[in-house]
């Protein structure tokens, strides 16, 4: 088990490193330069070189790169010059906010899924497995931007029944003083997210259905209830584990777009904020910030799989 951790870690950390290198290229290919960002397009070609100058930006991208990695070892994620804070403090302030929207759609995702993707199994090739693989695909398809608008219109548009966006929120706390203000997001996310949840839940509990504990325990009398919710559910929750750290990178960008929709002050409206004024070092921590996150979520669900079934270690 420890030699499969230190592998693990190992490649989690070359990701990582790989990540922040393709993240601070792209942005450093972006049109126009952090100089004229933030002193203007009347600035002289003098106070650029200067700026230049004075933060590294004149040096080779290579040791730019390296120079900025020795500052993210330090815990120094840069200065944001548009709104005159640490990109660390900013980061901190709205991480835990994106936190608190990604773990409500988890929840509710999984706990709409996997229940349905159980009855589906239970229920296969009949007219509600039809008809709820239907909408899966519905849901599945569905761009997040699309569905966000969509919810807008009907339920906070026509029907003024839930907030069309977020209040202004500096903390997780003053996020939860409106809780309604979570509603649309939070469904956004989650109809998005159930969908997958629900096919990995039906394909693993067929599978289990199919096996020769089930037709033992059905042999021996055991109630076709306690069969499904004791001995399968629990056998097909292993490749839901594996889901996790397979759609982490999908709910993450979802939330970025879900955030800037509804307004909702986190990560992901910082950086759009952020993109729109091309605050270089603010949406560069943010993207290698979120690049971390979805590494370690894909690391965590290896660590479960493998602590639930022995065998991963074996062949990782």
């Amino acid at each position: 088990m420890i030699a499969f951790l230190i592998r693990r870690v190992g490649q989690a950390c070359i990701v990582v490193v790989g990540v922040s290198l393709i993240v601070f290229l792209i942005t450093h290919m972006l049109p126009g330069s952090p100089a004229r960002a933030i002193l203007g397009i009347q600035a002289t070609p003098e106070a650029v070189r200067k700026f230049n100058e004075a933060n590294g930006y004149d040096k080779p991208i290579f040791v730019q790169f390296v120079v900025y990695w020795q500052h993210l070892l330090a815990g120094n994620f840069g200065f944001s010059y548009k709104k005159d804070l640490p990109v660390r403090t900013l980061i901190a302030n709205d991480a835990p906010k994106t936190l608190l929207l990604v773990g409500l759609g988890f929840f509710f995702a999984f706990l709409v899924g996997i229940p349905i993707g159980l009855w589906q199994a239970v229920h296969r090739n009949r007219l509600d497995d039809h008809l709820l693989t239907s909408l899966s695909f519905v849901g599945y398809s569905m761009p997040v931007f699309w569905l966000g608008m969509l919810l807008i219109w009907l339920l906070a548009v026509s029907h003024h029944v839930f907030p069309a966006e977020s209040p202004p929120a500096a903390t997780v706390g003053q996020v939860l003083e409106h809780p309604v203000s979570l509603v649309l997001p939070v469904v956004t996310l989650s109809v998005v997210e159930a969908p997958g949840v629900i096919r990995f839940m039906r394909s693993a509990a067929i599978e289990n259905l199919a096996e020769d504990y089930v037709r033992t325990a059905t042999a021996k009398g055991a109630p076709r209830v306690r069969i499904v919710l004791v001995h399968v559910l629990r056998n097909s929750l292993l490749p839901v584990i594996t889901l996790i750290g397979l759609t982490l990178p999908l709910v993450l960008s979802g939330s970025i777009v879900v955030e800037t929709v509804f307004n909702y002050p986190g990560m992901g409206l910082l950086m759009w904020t952020a993109a729109q004024s091309r605050d270089y070092p603010t949406l560069l921590g943010g993207a290698i910030v979120i690049g971390v996150a979805t590494v370690v979520g894909s690391l965590l669900a290896d660590v479960l799989y493998a602590i639930v079934d022995p065998r991963v270690r074996l062949t990782r």
